[in-house]
């Protein structure tokens, strides 16, 4: 897990994917917020389309690629939570969220964690991905 971790801060722009509430797939540019009691968190507003697509559909799935080739895929199922501790911890963790939201109290900030999730790291070396079971 610390290796998905690691793969995930080093490369902080992923691709995130859901089912439109077109049914026609949707992708956008996430960050990793952090990992705590062995979830792994993102965060949205409750007005965005993604929150929407989210609940209609909660199965995700997200795409990151390091400058050596090498790429992860995550997926898992969205739970979102109104964990406090970990809305105040992603607020003073990361500038842009905080500029965005100002506070954890905020109705509009939502944090949610990938249930079931798994990821796979892989590379174009020839060799088995790494998968991993979160």
């Amino acid at each position: 897990m610390n290796e998905v971790v690691k793969f995930l801060t080093e490369n902080p722009v992923q691709y995130f994917a859901t089912v439109g509430l077109d049914g026609k797939p949707k992708v956008r540019p996430f960050q990793f917020m952090l990992k705590k009691d062995g979830k792994f968190y993102f965060c949205t507003g409750k007005g965005k389309n993604v929150y929407q697509e989210m609940q209609k559909n909660p199965y995700v799935e997200l795409c990151a690629s390091s400058a050596d080739s090498r790429w992860i895929r995550m997926s898992g199922k969205a739970a979102f939570s109104g964990d406090r501790a970990v809305k105040e911890q992603i607020i003073e963790g990361n500038p842009l969220v905080k500029s965005i939201y100002k506070s954890a109290d905020n109705p509009d900030f939502l944090i949610f964690y990938l249930d079931d999730a798994k990821a796979v790291i892989s590379d174009f070396s020839g060799n088995p991905p790494e998968e991993f079971e979160l």
